[in-house]
């Protein structure tokens, strides 16, 4: 790889690193071919990009970008590195978690979810129950319905109850001046 090339790949991941606020770092050493083109495909089928970088770009990449904020990932580039980068933060770590039942890898190194780093392999199950933006919006939209749809059903069927309670007594009524 020239320089040049190197210069593109880092100012290409760069711009990733900087448009996303999942990514996860990944070790893939030891997965043979065919393991490693089943998680390419299972990444692929679940909008997951899945790339092996080397570290060294990875960690001038993240430089470039803020020095400091990505200061504990650096730390977990050690070895063979992909990137799984994603829209929603849980989606690359349920893959992983359910690639891992028939496999030993790929290795979780790392995971950066909005500006909260995650390191160690002992963290995919963490990662695999966070919730997306889209689940939280409707947890909150139901918990504010809730009340709302309680205090209806009440008035309804207090409502029944009301008039229900009126027409015995009109009956009865009715029923006394007629004797």
């Amino acid at each position: 790889m020239t320089k040049a090339d190197k210069k593109a790949l880092i100012e290409a991941l760069s711009d990733k690193f900087s448009k996303t606020n999942f990514f996860y770092i990944t070790d893939y050493s030891t997965m043979s071919v065919a393991d490693m083109n089943a998680f390419r495909r299972k990444c692929f089928e679940n909008g997951v990009e899945y790339q092996a970088v080397k570290n060294k770009l990875i960690q001038k990449a993240l430089e470039n970008i803020d020095e400091t904020a990505y200061q504990e990932l650096f730390e977990t580039l050690k070895g063979s590195s992909a990137i799984m980068f994603a829209d929603e933060a849980k989606i690359p770590g349920v893959i992983l978690k359910e690639f891992r039942k028939t496999n030993e890898l790929p290795l979780l190194k790392s995971a950066y979810i909005d500006s909260a780093v995650y390191v160690g392999d002992d963290q995919i199950n963490t990662l695999a129950k966070l919730k997306s933006k889209s689940d939280l919006i409707g947890e909150v939209i139901t918990l504010l319905q809730s009340p709302m749809a309680t205090l209806l059903g009440q008035l309804n069927s207090g409502g029944n109850t009301i008039q229900a309670l009126l027409k015995g007594i009109e009956d009865h009524k009715g029923e006394g001046t007629e004797a």
